[in-house]
């Protein structure tokens, strides 16, 4: 987040022309993937492309009860819709020839009944597909997310957050319309067009015949246009996912881009995404309106030939005015049918663009490699931390070596700070004992385990970390802290939170520890949610602690008052720190200095002036020795 907010602060007329480029050349991009779709030669449907779809049958037969009932009542629905136009065809034939009255009060009678049914199945219909679709989008946000927050931390070097939430709410939503809606649509006019199709092989095969003629002309149209709406929906719904992710990457750093008069600027940027969102929906709906109108026109001229070859059926005798009226009545029904279904294939092909989304985050999966058979870490943990020979580059930097042979023993209870210069290595060996990646080479190992053998979840158990970028959840100061152990009791909560000094400024929040906090504790300050975070990890008791500059956020008084409270949290356990201030650093059993990803000196402060020159001049530079002899004062933040 703080590389986001720099990022912010510092935007150019050129950064903003890039942004812009960058804009064009994703829909550059997807133009290329349209004109790709729309000249595939391997020959299969566009109908193949559907099955994308198959993510989303698939959570729906989960439930097959809710399944089973929804095609039952569109089953009975559409046979109430057939026998409807069926029953009017007696009341033509006699009951309008005076030879028997009766029959219009019959066939109206059954008429009524025919309604009564499909109103009662079509309220069924509705009711358990829209709850069909509801429960199978919220099972694929479930584990769509769940999949997410395991992933590797490499994905989110390279897929955005805000662009991961936009799958799981914008395309989730796409999916339930269709699920809820479309598909029941879909079901039912495919029914109703099979249906009288059938019943006008029964009422008049010559006529139908000619219309057998006509459905290679309207579907042909279909498929084609079909498959640019399949490739111009996926490009929409990536174009609102950058709308999402430049209006959160904005908004959430709102107070640099007011401080930095940068509103002109994010407006510019904000706007070209809109607008991209809208020249891709454009261009979508065009393509759609074009299918729909070709085939109501071509499906409209076919009724109107059909009427024509009906009326001179009838007048040559060999249909009824009755039959012809059912045929035609069969005609425009499967007509209306198919030209719904052409409708609704526009939003499948939206869906499947949205289920092809989520479906990556779904097949995603993470660069650690877990043992069939992890081995146990002992109980209880020392806490000795071993790294060995550790050579590590990132995954979206493989040339760049963040470490280099790199080798650090930490004894139980010991503490360790690491300093050094900016992109020395010292996050990255914090990165690695959380086993957020695994290195090239070498081995970090914990009571002589490695931690490759480890269920990571078991690892971290063991771990308790405050960041120097501290994370607040949107939720009440209570469960802030509790974050760091779940199953604490509210006594040792407050315990917690007394330790890191932060009891105080929380009694006097308008509700106290049930005060909620916001998005990211917008309503505290930066030392006040560091205290929280302090005394998140102070809760979890972890027999190893990593501090990344702990006391970074805080005013001298509150620094001296945390510092107690880290000394005594420190005690017994293995800390291992990355100090960016003097008072950190004198602190530390051991104080080990890092250059280009390598260790190249390690000792005590006063031992390390004389025999680091790095070590000294990052003392003077950075820690500010001069205004450190005198304790009171802490030092400024590197």
């Amino acid at each position: 987040m703080a590389f986001q907010i720099a990022r912010l602060s510092g935007y150019s007329s050129a950064a903003i022309a890039a942004g812009i480029k960058h804009v064009r050349k994703r829909l550059a991009i997807d133009l290329a993937r349209e004109r790709k779709d729309s000249t595939d030669k391997t020959g299969r449907s566009n109908l193949s492309k559907l099955k994308r779809l198959r993510l989303v049958a698939g959570y729906a037969l989960r439930y097959k009860g809710l399944g089973f009932a929804s095609l039952l009542a569109l089953g009975v629905a559409a046979a109430a819709n057939l026998a409807a136009i069926g029953a009017l065809q007696p009341v033509i034939d006699k009951g309008f020839g005076g030879e028997d009255p009766d029959a219009i009060n019959r066939a109206f009678a059954i008429l009524f009944g025919i309604v009564t049914v499909l109103a009662i199945a079509a309220a069924c219909r509705a009711y358990f597909v829209t709850l069909l679709g509801e429960r199978v989008v919220a099972d694929l946000r479930r584990a769509a997310h769940a999949r997410v927050v395991s992933l590797h931390p490499s994905f989110f070097e390279e897929n955005r957050p805000s662009e991961i939430a936009s799958r799981l709410t914008a395309d989730a939503g796409v999916i339930q319309q269709v699920v809820s809606t479309s598909v029941s649509i879909a079901l039912r006019n495919t029914a109703l067009f099979i249906g009288g199709l059938s019943m006008m092989v029964i009422y008049n095969p010559g006529l139908m015949a000619i219309i057998t003629v006509a459905i290679p002309v309207i579907i042909a149209p279909i498929v084609y246009l079909g498959r640019k709406v399949r490739a111009l929906s996926r490009s929409s719904q990536d174009r609102i996912a950058d709308v999402a992710s430049m209006a959160t990457e904005s908004l959430g750093a709102i107070e640099v881009v007011q401080a930095f008069t940068r509103e002109e600027a994010e407006k510019e940027r904000f706007g070209s995404a809109v607008e991209a969102a809208y020249s891709t929906a454009q261009r979508r709906i065009r393509a759609r309106s074009t299918m729909a109108g070709v085939v109501v026109f071509l499906i409209s001229s076919a009724i109107t030939f059909i009427l024509w070859q009906g009326a001179q059926e009838v007048v040559a005798g060999r249909m009824t005015g009755g039959e012809m009226a059912a045929f035609v009545g069969y005609a425009v029904m499967a007509a209306a049918a198919a030209g719904a279904v052409v409708e609704v294939y526009g939003d499948l092909q939206r869906a499947a663009g949205a289920a092809g989304r989520l479906g990556e985050l779904l097949d995603a999966r993470t660069d650690l490699v877990v043992r069939a058979d992890p081995l146990s870490l002992p109980q209880p943990l020392e806490g000795r931390v071993s790294f060995q020979q550790i050579s590590f580059s990132y995954p979206s930097k493989p040339g760049i070596a963040a470490l280099k042979d790199f080798t650090l023993e930490a004894a139980p209870g010991e503490s360790v700070a690491l300093v050094g210069p900016s992109g020395a290595g010292k996050s990255t060996v914090l990165q690695l004992l959380l086993r957020f990646f695994d290195p090239q080479s070498g081995a970090v190992l914990l009571d002589g385990v490695n931690i490759r053998d480890v269920e990571p979840v078991d690892l971290r158990n063991q771990l308790a970390i405050v960041p120097q970028e501290t994370v607040i959840f949107a939720d009440t100061v209570r469960e802030n802290i509790r974050y760091g152990r779940p199953d604490a009791g509210d006594d040792e909560v407050e315990a917690a939170a007394r330790a890191a000094v932060a009891h105080d400024f929380i009694m006097e929040l308008p509700e106290g520890y049930e005060a909620w906090l916001g998005e990211r504790g917008v309503r505290l300050s930066g030392g006040q949610r560091q205290r929280l975070a302090i005394a998140r990890a102070i809760l979890r008791d972890a027999p190893v602690l990593l501090l990344d500059e702990a006391t970074s956020a805080l005013d001298a008084q509150a620094e001296q008052s945390v510092q107690r409270a880290l000394e005594h949290l420190m005690e017994g356990r293995t800390t291992i720190l990355i100090a960016h201030r003097l008072a950190t650093v004198l602190k530390a059993d051991r104080i080990v200095v890092l250059e280009d990803g390598h260790v190249v000196a390690s000792g005590r402060h006063e031992d390390l002036l004389q025999k680091s020159p790095l070590y000294a001049r990052l003392a003077q530079l950075q820690f500010d020795v001069d205004a450190a002899q005198d304790l009171a004062r802490p030092t400024a933040v590197l």
